[in-house]
This record gives structure tokens, C-alpha cells and sequence, in this order.
């Protein structure tokens, strides 16, 4: 910990060093005009001690940022020094006739006007305090000394306290304008939500409605009919209308922040839900499709699986559509933390057929990403390099319901 705070820049930004380092310029060119006035002095420490002590306090600011503590108690034993050499030793540390009625440090007041902001308030009452009573000097109060030390102390500080206050202030105000505007998006993604909701079971209730009607007018035709062919086309209707019917309850359970219907089949996998079939029907159409699984399938609950089998037939219908001609790879990556989905196409060799290409809503992926997103998944779509197109998905292993629970 010392070794990385030791490494922390003197100035958070350069801006603050510039006007540091112009403060100590200029309060060291007063200083030398203040001296160059009062003349050498005759201590024993030499003619030039008094400059040097002020040009050390006038160049300690630019640690100031840095180190707040330790320049403030420099400003103080040089105050206290200044004191008693003007008591008992006029000339050795200050002027023996002082050109100006500043009895601190000059560049006292520059140091206290930025201690609120560096210093907790405890601390900055007591180095202004401290200061104050050096400069002031309550027991010999003369006009032209308690004055000028309340200016170039206390006042310093009452403006920096003043000013970190409206800073405080202009911050509050902000985090609570920030705050509101935070709730009120919440808010507004609330009653979205609530919206969903709504919507959500209002489909399931139609939607199931007529769906359940034909699955069982399906189901009598196929109990009352004599010719074989009606009965297997009627056993096919009844069995995709389940099917349907598992995919909308599932879908809708997704949409209610992921709580599953009461006898949603969450357990049960769709067996119409393989990627395989998909391939297979594509190379029937003639678009060469290679298939790699790796992992275990069983490892993504029905949900995520159903998504993916989306995202393949999608991407597959694509191909079809806009590249025939062209060869495509599906790959399934199952992994303990969900599924990877990934299919690829090269350019098609023809162009697309206009009637082919122009069927459709055009918002197949568009719809495809919502839903990869609604299980908590992320989808990728694009060129591929050196032609081609790529439909990529990373789905989770199970859908977070509200409670955080997998489904």
C-alpha cells in the first residue's frame, strides 16, 4: 500500500501544478523585492536567512496537493520561528525593520485559502486558528498588525470553507437531480415491465385458447376418421399444435421476468427442438451443411435449447434466402456456463432469387437478438471475413428467474 501511494503524481492533473508552481513564482519574486527593501540582515545565520526561509515556504505549495499536513505544519514552525526571532532576536530569521506588516509566512494566505478542500475541518479550525493567534498577536494588538494577520488568515479560510460548502451543496443537488432521474427511469421501466406483463398473459390466454380448439378438433378427427391419411395428418396437426403450445407458455413465462406458467413443461424437451433436423432439411435444399456438437446438450435447460435451435433455423433460412450456392457450418458448443452457438456461410455462387429474397418481415434478426436477450443470452451478426455472413450467440445455461432462481 506505502509503495503505491508513494507513486501517486504530486498534481491529479497538470492544470494544478501550473497554477502552483505560478503562485510560488510570484510570491517568490515579492519576497525578494520585500528583502532586496529591508536590506541583508545581520544574524548569525547569515544575510540571506529570512529570504531563504521565505522562498522554502513559498515553493513548499507545490507538495501542497500532495502532502496538506505536512505543508500546513511548515507554514506554522516557520511562523512560530518568525515569532521568536522577532522577540528575542530582531534580525536573525525577519527584518530588523520589516517592510510590510505580514508577521507569517506570505504565502500563508494561499496555502489556507485551498486547506478546505484538502484538509478535514477540524484540522483547518485549528492550523487557522493557530495562525491567526501568530499573526494577530492578541497580546501586543497594535492597528497595523491585528488587521493585516486576520486578512491573511482568517479570512482566507472563512472564503475557503465558503466555497467547499457550494461545492458540497452543487454536488448534493446533483446526486439528488441524478437520483431522481434514475428513479424515474426505474419507474418507467417498471410500468414497462407491468406492460409486458400484461400483454404477455393476454396473448397466452388467446393465443392458448384457439391453439388448445384446433389441437382438440385435430385429435377427434383423428379418433373419428376411417382413411389412414387423415389420421396421420391429423395426428401431425395435433402434435404441432402442442408443440406450440409448450413454445407460447415457455415464451410467455420468459416474458414474465422469467416465472414459469403453471404447467409450463419446463422439464420436458421439445424433440422437434434439434438442430440436426434443421441441417438435415438444409442439405435436402441442396446448401451443404456440416454440423459439430461438442459437450453435452443436457446441460442447458429447454428454454436456452429452443433459443438456439432458433438462432440455427434463422441463420439457416438466411442462407437459404440470400446465399444460395453457398456452404454453411453450424457449430454447438455446450459448456457448464450455457451454449455458444455459432453458424457460418461462404458467398453464394448465384444470385439470390428475388422472390425468395424479398419474402419475409426483414426483421428476423432484429426479433432473433430480442429474444436471445430476453434468456439473458447476447447474439452477433456480420460479414465474415473474406465473405460469407456469421450468426453468433452466447447463451447462459439457465434463464434467472425474479427470484434469481435457474430455469
Amino acid at each position: 500500500m506505502k509503495e503505491s501511494g508513494s507513486r501517486r503524481p504530486l498534481w491529479p492533473r497538470p492544470a494544478d501544478g501550473l497554477w502552483l508552481l505560478g503562485s510560488a513564482i510570484v510570491f517568490a519574486i515579492i519576497d525578494t523585492g520585500l528583502f532586496v527593501a529591508s536590506g541583508p540582515s545581520p544574524g548569525v545565520l547569515g544575510p540571506y536567512a529570512p529570504l531563504m526561509l521565505q522562498l522554502v515556504c513559498d515553493f513548499s505549495v507545490l507538495l501542497l496537493l500532495r502532502f496538506p499536513v505536512q505543508v500546513a505544519s511548515l507554514l506554522v514552525v516557520v511562523a512560530l520561528a518568525m515569532l521568536a526571532s522577532d522577540l528575542f532576536s530582531p534580525g536573525l530569521l525577519v527584518p530588523a525593520v520589516q517592510p510590510t506588516l505580514m508577521t507569517v509566512p506570505t504565502i500563508t494566505p494561499v496555502v489556507l485559502s485551498q486547506a478546505a478542500r484538502l484538509l478535514d475541518r477540524r484540522r483547518l479550525l485549528w492550523l487557522g486558528g493557530i495562525l491567526a493567534l501568530l499573526a494577530t498577536r492578541p497580546w501586543n494588538p497594535a492597528w497595523n498588525t491585528t488587521p493585516f494577520g486576520l486578512l491573511a488568515t482568517a479570512l482566507p479560510v472563512a472564503v475557503s470553507l465558503y466555497f467547499e460548502a457550494r461545492r458540497q451543496l452543487l454536488r448534493s443537488l446533483r446526486d439528488r437531480a441524478e437520483r431522481a432521474e434514475r428513479e424515474q427511469h426505474l419507474l418507467a421501466e417498471q410500468a414497462r415491465a407491468e406492460e409486458r406483463r400484461r400483454l404477455a398473459g393476454e396473448m397466452h390466454d388467446v393465443v392458448t385458447h384457439r391453439l388448445s380448439l384446433m389441437v382438440l378438433h385435430a385429435g377427434a378427427m383423428g379418433v373419428t376418421s376411417a382413411d389412414p391419411a387423415v389420421r396421420t395428418a391429423a395426428e401431425d396437426i395435433r402434435r404441432e399444435g402442442a408443440y406450440a403450445l409448450d413454445e407460447l407458455r415457455d415464451l410467455v413465462g420468459v416474458l414474465r421476468n422469467g416465472e414459469p406458467l403453471a404447467g409450463s413443461p419446463a422439464t420436458a424437451a421439445n424433440p422437434l427442438c434439434d438442430p440436426a433436423e434443421l441441417v438435415a432439411g438444409s442439405i435436402a435444399v441442396g446448401v451443404a451443411t456440416e454440423l459439430s456438437v461438442t459437450g453435452d446438450p443436457s446441460a442447458v435447460s429447454p428454454t436456452v435449447a429452443r433459443t438456439a435451435f432458433r438462432v440455427v433455423q434463422e441463420a439457416l433460412t438466411n442462407v437459404r434466402k440470400h446465399a444460395p450456392g453457398s456452404s454453411a457450418e453450424v457449430s454447438l458448443r455446450y459448456h457448464p456456463g450455457g451454449l455458444d452457438v455459432a453458424v457460418t456461410n461462404t458467398r453464394g455462387t448465384r444470385p439470390p432469387d428475388p422472390a425468395l429474397a424479398g419474402s419475409g418481415s426483414g426483421a428476423g434478426l432484429s426479433g432473433l437478438r430480442q429474444r436471445v436477450e430476453l434468456v439473458g443470452g447476447r447474439l452477433e451478426a456480420g460479414p465474415a471475413p473474406g465473405g460469407g455472413f456469421a450468426v453468433g450467440a452466447i447463451l447462459p445455461a439457465y434463464v434467472p428467474t425474479k427470484e434469481g432462481l435457474p430455469r
